[in-house]
């Protein structure tokens, strides 16, 4: 489980004095503690909704380095790019063009869609394969390709 790996990550980056990779790692135990309390359950929060959680918040940190960056706050843009790289490091190895690519044609060819009309049948079925593994933008993208 990823919540405890953050723990002792956290007691590590203490003892170093790295505010940055602090910074990040609370961020992520800050999310997972929201996720496990939001629902009202003591359930334990399950390894791929960790990984859903690691996916927005780096979708996030992401979106507001562009922003950032289009009103040259270097600054500020800096710190969401050295959080990116504190989140991106629990995320599992990212699949490349290629190999995503290859996993949803099979896909397309498994379900039977042939029009993207069917696309939403298709991204339910890419999107529990492919959790974590790769950027929910480019797999949109390449069903969209492959399907018109």
């Amino acid at each position: 489980m990823i919540s405890n790996t953050i723990d002792q990550e956290i007691k590590q980056a203490m003892l170093a004095k790295n505010q940055v990779r602090l910074r990040g790692l609370r961020a992520i135990k800050a999310a997972l503690l929201l996720a496990k309390t939001e629902k009202g359950t003591t359930e334990e929060v399950t390894e791929e909704t960790e990984l859903k959680i690691l996916q927005r918040l780096l979708k996030q940190r992401r979106e507001s380095a562009d922003i950032y960056k289009q009103q040259n706050r270097e600054d500020l843009s800096l710190i969401e790019e050295e959080e990116i790289e504190v989140i991106g490091s629990f995320m599992p190895q990212q699949l490349n063009r290629a190999e995503v690519t290859a996993i949803i044609a099979d896909l397309i060819k498994t379900s039977g869609a042939n029009s993207v009309k069917e696309m939403g049948k298709v991204m339910g079925l890419v999107n529990k394969e492919l959790a974590g593994k790769a950027d929910g933008k480019l797999i949109a993208e390449i069903v969209k390709e492959q399907l018109a």
